[in-house]
């Protein structure tokens, strides 16, 4: 589901974790011991009604950036409340991107725009 979204790339972080990244920012991250735990942000009104959920918590080092953890995959969302959540973590993370690094942005020249001419 995570590769399925545009430019997504994926990295194995901290020895056991799978990370999904756009542009090199971080928006899903899955342990790849039992019990197979994902976590990812959301807004700040899912993250209050997510956490309600048993089997749901603020996810460690992250909560205070809105980040949740399911604490075993596929054991509270299904597939189908996960999809969704997960789109949102990667729209949430694309948007706060500079444009030139969103994909399909266009590549950058390398070519600096020429300053006005200074008036005296």
């Amino acid at each position: 589901m995570c590769r399925a979204l545009p430019a997504v790339t994926e990295d194995i972080k901290w020895g056991h974790d799978l990370c999904f990244c756009v542009a090199e920012r971080m928006f899903a991250v899955v342990n790849l011991e039992a019990p197979h735990a994902i976590a990812f942000k959301c807004t700040p009104e899912s993250f209050g009604e997510l956490i309600e959920r048993p089997g749901i918590i603020p996810a460690p080092y992250m909560a205070r950036n809105m980040w949740v953890m399911e604490q075993e995959l596929g054991g509270v969302l299904s597939r189908r409340e996960l999809e969704p959540l997960i789109k949102m973590s990667y729209d949430l993370v694309l948007a706060r991107l500079p444009k030139s690094r969103r994909p399909g942005a266009a590549p950058r020249t390398g070519k600096r725009r020429q300053a006005a001419p200074r008036k005296r």
